[in-house]
């Protein structure tokens, strides 16, 4: 009895102590700053005010911070619109620069003038003009609704009108985000310019060092950056591509510090999170790290063992696949990280503890408990119908749509779907666009290996899946085919015209003039006809219901998280990540990812040798940055003992999108570029550790070293304000 009642006082303090050090942490919407965390800061070592880093009456650090692409951070670090991201962020728009011929992932790629520079299609930059609190606006109107379904068409009108009034005659954009599942509203007001060019990037043995051994694992050695530029018109405006553009000149930019990191120096991260999902209940987290990760985890290491042999084949394969096989492998490795760090922290038991103590405050007040009273238990009962279904909609997503074809279906269906009502130019428009879309498909696309996946995924999909949602397409599997998913895979690919641009845009060429006649082929087509008949369960009996219970799970969080933040008025509550610019704040640490080991805070270009001589292929360098060491050619770069330092870890609180983040220092400086977080703590997206999470960033010391020494290209640093 005495040692049960010491191990409740023991957990007790623990959750205290876990939630006191957690309530420093979290991703803050700047704009915000003065409102709560800004004396904190300041407390911690920062030496700039909250108009420092966001304004909107003078340049501040937020104006030099942008989203690259649709999912990932940048900074801009000089007045001619050079900006820093990761190389795994622009590792898409090398991808799609390079040929066997010029292969600029494992070579790398250099312009040495900016008639060198080469354009990187479809890539955007965007620019965060102000934040602004429309709470009120938008709920404008809501509190007589009865049903959620006008609620959120309420909703969804404001909305509208606040955002056509707030870029009209501009050429702004803006959007409106929900925080604390709808108890707040912020409009993000952007400037996004399209003409974005590669100006730099390591090759993938530097930028990409380590590659899946090292993803997610701390000590890391990767130099993961690349170097664009924004251009834009002669007046500063976004522009199409020209060669008559100019680059764009930021309101500001970065000053670079070499003065490095020492252990417990204050670090700031400002970027993009894209997700985090902080207020889970316990059984929401239980059917996560238990049912849906360890799925998921599974399918994906089928999907690359066989990209893998694929692509060990030839280097056109290589080059086709490398992208997408670093997303898949990202995510798997991450899931794994994510189950072993929530039960290491006995995530469920946390969670449990802090709503019972929720419960025992809403039954304590009568007018509580007729509004807060019942609300953990309709959580749950709603979890228990999701649960019905959860696996169902997973599969579809990462087994079913794991067939590459089938994305290209997805467009070929809307494009159908579309063509109703609409004129003969309308037509061939639509059509035009289609084809356009799969000459980009098709280029990266190889059949034997996606023919291979489709088979492994209907097995699996038969095998874990309850028979109630399997298409009709498994009787005739098991009947004709006597389950050989190999074989009915062969079969299907080769009888279809779907597969190639050719059968695409032969079938194609006799529309809009014999339209029925090519539906109806595209219809029966043998793998078109797989893929709808997966759609339409998905469709018809789980994703409405999946929808359906989502929205009710969301309405019942808005109300946990007022009472959440009522019965803890003293607290400072960070909203849940949505990619929208945030900011986190930390310090320089080590941790102990296990019993009797300690993880120092800094790696070195020592480390890099050492796993080089290894002879492992995935610590392969490049035979000049080997001579470079060897030579102690390390220019100015190196730090006060003659050492390249090459990465770094703090206790910022970060997620995916902050990859290419900044990473500040106490002065506003640019000290790194964060690139990944530590195996241990990549479950900080549903609960942060603060002894076990760690953000890692690449020291901008060896981002200029290898800038300089390496690729030759100094003359883009005397484009930098560099503070030595």
């Amino acid at each position: 009895m005495f040692i049960n009642k010491i191990k409740s006082i023991l957990f007790v303090f623990f959750l205290l102590h876990f939630i006191y050090l957690a309530a420093e942490e979290g991703m803050w919407i700047p704009s915000l700053l003065s409102h709560y965390n800004i004396d904190i800061m300041q407390g911690k070592g920062l030496k700039l005010s909250a108009e420092d880093i966001y304004s909107i009456n003078q340049a501040s650090l937020k104006d030099a911070v942008v989203i690259y692409g649709n999912g990932c951070t940048g900074v801009m670090v000089s007045g001619e619109g050079l900006f820093l991201t990761n190389h795994h962020c622009g590792y898409s728009a090398i991808q799609a620069l390079s040929s066997v011929q010029n292969d600029y992932l494992t070579d790398g790629f250099w312009a040495m003038n900016r008639d060198e520079e080469l354009r990187a299609n479809n890539i955007a930059v965007t620019f965060l003009i102000r934040i602004e609190d429309v709470t009120d606006a938008v709920l404008a109107g809501t509190g007589q609704e009865v049903t959620e379904s006008q609620l959120k068409d309420r909703i969804n009108q404001n909305i509208r009108k606040i955002t056509s009034e707030a870029i009209e005659n501009t050429h702004y954009r803006a959007l409106i985000k929900p925080f604390f599942y709808g108890n707040e509203y912020y409009m993000f007001v952007y400037e996004e310019y399209e003409d974005v060019r590669l100006v730099g990037a390591p090759p993938s043995s530097i930028g990409s060092f380590g590659a899946d051994p090292d993803n997610w694992i701390w000590p890391r050695h990767t130099c993961d950056f690349s170097l664009f530029r924004v251009y834009a018109d002669k007046d500063n405006k976004p522009a199409v591509y020209s060669t008559e553009n100019i680059p764009m000149r930021p309101r500001t930019f970065i000053p670079i510090s070499l003065a490095g990191v020492d252990e417990g120096d204050f670090t700031m991260v400002m970027g993009y999170p894209g997700t985090t999902t902080l207020y889970l209940t316990s059984q929401a987290v239980e059917m996560i790290y238990k049912s849906s990760l360890p799925h998921k985890i599974n399918l994906r290491e089928d999907r690359m063992e066989i990209m893998d042999k694929y692509m060990r084949e030839s280097d056109e394969i290589r080059i086709r696949y490398a992208a997408k096989y670093k997303s898949v492998s990202n995510s798997w490795k991450k899931w794994k990280g994510v189950v072993n760090g929530l039960e290491r922290v006995n995530a469920v038991d946390i969670k449990s503890r802090q709503e019972e103590e929720f419960q025992t405050w809403a039954e304590s007040d009568e007018n509580r408990k007729k509004l807060y009273g019942n609300l953990l238990n309709e959580l749950e009962d709603l979890y228990s119908e999701l649960n019905k279904i959860a696996l169902v909609y997973d599969y579809h997503k990462e087994c079913v749509m794991a067939t590459e074809i089938f994305q290209l279906f997805l467009n070929l269906g809307g494009m159908i779907t579309s063509i109703r009502d609409k004129s003969f130019e309308e037509k061939m428009l639509i059509k035009e666009n289609f084809l356009s879309q799969s000459v980009v498909f098709f280029k990266n696309y190889h059949q034997p290996l996606d023919e291979e996946i489709f088979a492994k995924m209907l097995q699996a999909y038969e095998m874990n899946i309850k028979k109630e949602f399997h298409p009709r397409i498994f009787n005739e599997l098991q009947r004709k085919y006597k389950g050989n998913y190999i074989v009915y895979a062969q079969k299907n690919f080769r009888k279809s015209k779907l597969v190639s641009y050719g059968g695409i845009a032969k079938l194609l060429s006799r529309y809009p003039e014999n339209e029925r006649a090519v539906i109806d082929e595209i219809i029966h087509d043998p793998l078109y006809r797989i893929f709808s008949s997966f759609s339409r369960i998905y469709n018809e009996d789980v994703r409405a219901q999946y929808e359906f219970l989502n929205d009710k799970i969301d309405r019942e969080y808005r109300l946990y998280l007022k009472g959440l933040r009522e019965k803890e008025p003293f607290r400072m509550f960070s909203s849940d990540a949505n990619f929208t610019m945030r900011l986190s704040y930390g310090m320089v640490e080590g941790y102990h990812p296990s019993d009797a080991v300690y993880y120092h805070y800094q790696t070195t270009l020592d480390g890099k040798l050492e796993k080089f001589k290894t002879g492992n292929e995935d610590y392969a360098l490049p035979p000049e940055l080997v001579g470079l060491y060897e030579s102690n050619d390390f220019g100015k770069w190196a730090d006060c003992s003659g050492k390249i330092n090459t990465c770094f870890i703090a206790s910022n609180h970060t997620s995916g999108g902050n990859s290419g983040s900044p990473v500040f220092n106490a002065d506003g400086h640019l000290i790194g570029l964060n690139f990944d977080r530590n195996w241990e703590g990549t479950m900080s997206d549903i609960m942060y550790n603060p002894e076990q999470c760690r953000n890692i960033s690449v020291d901008i010391r060896y981002i200029l070293f290898i800038i300089d020494r390496f690729a030759g290209a100094g003359y883009l640093i005397d484009e930098m304000m560099v503070i030595e």
